[in-house]
Parts: C-alpha cells; sequence; structure tokens
C-alpha cells in the first residue's frame, strides 16, 4: 500500500538520518570507539518497536469483535495525532537538526560515553514508536478487518520503504547523492496530511463498528457498486488517499475537518519566508 510505503520512507529517513548524523560526528571528531553504543541504543529500539507490534496483533487477536475495535479506533486517532506532529516538527526542524544532536553527543560523550546509548535510544525511538502504531492503524484499514485478517502486503510495502529510506540515508551519509531535505519533507508531509486524514477517519469508523458512535449504515456516498473493494480503483483510493467506496457521514465530515485546516496550517509553516542568516531568531 502506497499509504505505508510512504510512512516507512519518511519515518525511515528521519530515523536514518538522525544515525548518519550521530555517526558521523564520532567519526569526524575521532571518537570512533563510542560508536558501539550507538548501535546499541538503535538495537533496543528496534527490539522495542517488533516487541510491541507482536504484542498488538497477539493482544488483539483475544480480544472480542467490539473490544477490537474501540483498541484499533483509539489507536488510529492516536496515531494520527503522532503524524500531524511528525509533519509540523520535520517542517521547521530539518534545518537545525544537526546541530541539536551534535550538542547532545557532546554532552552524553562527556562522561563514560554510556549516555550515548540514551541519546540514540531518544533520538531513533520516536521514529520507531510512531511508525509502529501507523502502521499498525494503516494495516487495519487495508485488510479492512481486525488485526487477525491482517495480510503481509501492508507490511512489505512498509519495509520497502524502510529498506529504500535506509539505502538513502546510507548514500547520503557516504556522500554519493545530495537531497535537499527541506523540499522532500514539504512534499511527503502533503501526502502524509491526506494519509492521516484517512487514518483518522478510519478511527471514527472503527469506533461506529463498536457502536460508540452512531451513523454506521449512513452514507455519505456509496459507490460499491461502481467501484467494488477489490478493483484496482477501489485499492488506489483506499492505498492514497484512504477514501472507502462506502464512506459514513461522519467518516466524510472527520476527513474534510481535517484536511482543509492543517493542510492550510501547514503550507502556510512551509511557505513562511526564512529569516536573514543574522537575525536574532536565527541566532
Amino acid at each position: 500500500m502506497l499509504g505505508n510505503f510512504l510512512i516507512g520512507l519518511r519515518e525511515g529517513l528521519e530515523a536514518a538520518l538522525v544515525v548518519s548524523i550521530l555517526v558521523a560526528y564520532l567519526v569526524k571528531s575521532d571518537r570512533r570507539h563510542l560508536l558501539p553504543r550507538i548501535w546499541l541504543g538503535v538495537g533496543l529500539v528496534v527490539a522495542l518497536c517488533a516487541a510491541i507490534t507482536v504484542g498488538l496483533g497477539l493482544q488483539s487477536r483475544q480480544l472480542t469483535f467490539q473490544t477490537q475495535e474501540l483498541v484499533g479506533g483509539a489507536l488510529s486517532i492516536v496515531a494520527a495525532a503522532f503524524v500531524t506532529w511528525m509533519i509540523f516538527w520535520m517542517a521547521t526542524a530539518a534545518r537545525t537538526i544537526g546541530a541539536t544532536l551534535r550538542g547532545q553527543v557532546d554532552q552524553a560523550a562527556g562522561g563514560s560515553g554510556w549516555a550515548l546509548v540514551l541519546v540514540a535510544v531518544l533520538a531513533v525511538g520516536r521514529e520507531g514508536l510512531e511508525t509502529t502504531l501507523i502502521l499498525y492503524s494503516n494495516t487495519r484499514q487495508a485488510t479492512g478487518g481486525t488485526a487477525g485478517e491482517q495480510t503481509a502486503t501492508p507490511i512489505l510495502a512498509a519495509l520497502l520503504g524502510i529498506a529504500v529510506a535506509v539505502l538513502l540515508g546510507y548514500l547520503l551519509y557516504r556522500g554519493a547523492i545530495s537531497i535537499d531535505l527541506t523540499r522532500f519533507f514539504t512534499w511527503t508531509g502533503v501526502l502524509l496530511v491526506f494519509v492521516a486524514a484517512g487514518v483518522l477517519a478510519y478511527g471514527f469508523h472503527d469506533l461506529q463498528e463498536a457502536a460508540l458512535l452512531p451513523g454506521l449504515h449512513s452514507y455519505a456516498f456509496d459507490v460499491s457498486d461502481v467501484i467494488g473493494p477489490g478493483t484496482w480503483v477501489g485499492t488506489l483510493l483506499k492505498g492514497t488517499l484512504n477514501l472507502s467506496p462506502q464512506t459514513t457521514w461522519l467518516e466524510a465530515a472527520v476527513w474534510l475537518l481535517y484536511v482543509v485546516p492543517v493542510l492550510a496550517l501547514f503550507l502556510r509553516r512551509v511557505r513562511r519566508p526564512r529569516l536573514p542568516a543574522g537575525a536574532p531568531a536565527a541566532a
């Protein structure tokens, strides 16, 4: 699914950039002996995220249908909040993330160096936990059911995005390619606004199926007779704009009420002119 690939690429590239900055700074400052601390922190994050993913899947299989929908709806709303925060944070942090991380490394390396493990965990863990929640919600939506019905396709799409991100991060570290990160995060941010809107709307749909919210069978539009969920058009709409052929009025309202203001605020943020280099705020 395109949404999962985009999440894997975006979050994976953020994590890869963080790791490459940490590694490059230690290498250039002649502190290679501290590199194992960074890799230990990254390994702990990967293990933690994998454990959370497995735990969510196993726990969902033991719940009743109504409880699964309640949990899935709540996690989808949380995931949408994470994506929104990530979009706005990276729009402004891309220009200063290097200096921030170098300062954290200098502080952590002042003692025995084991504090670098915590630096790596905190720096990379945010992306890992966000990815875990978002992919869980997206996979439920893509498969149209509970965790027990999940297929491998959305997970493979996310893993492919992460693999591409790791490759890009390595090439950036080696100096083989150059990417305008501000432009990259701007375009992916716009696309992720629509992904987050779909995740949020599907979260409310889960709450409708759990009978917590009304209007489950009150459709804003129903084109399932023309665009079936198994057709390529239905799959494309589901994977890109997260739109279902059967969309309730509540889902449609949530989608629009999210996309319009969030997209406008994001575009306003990224179009804000940069301050001159000598301006007080830049200093």
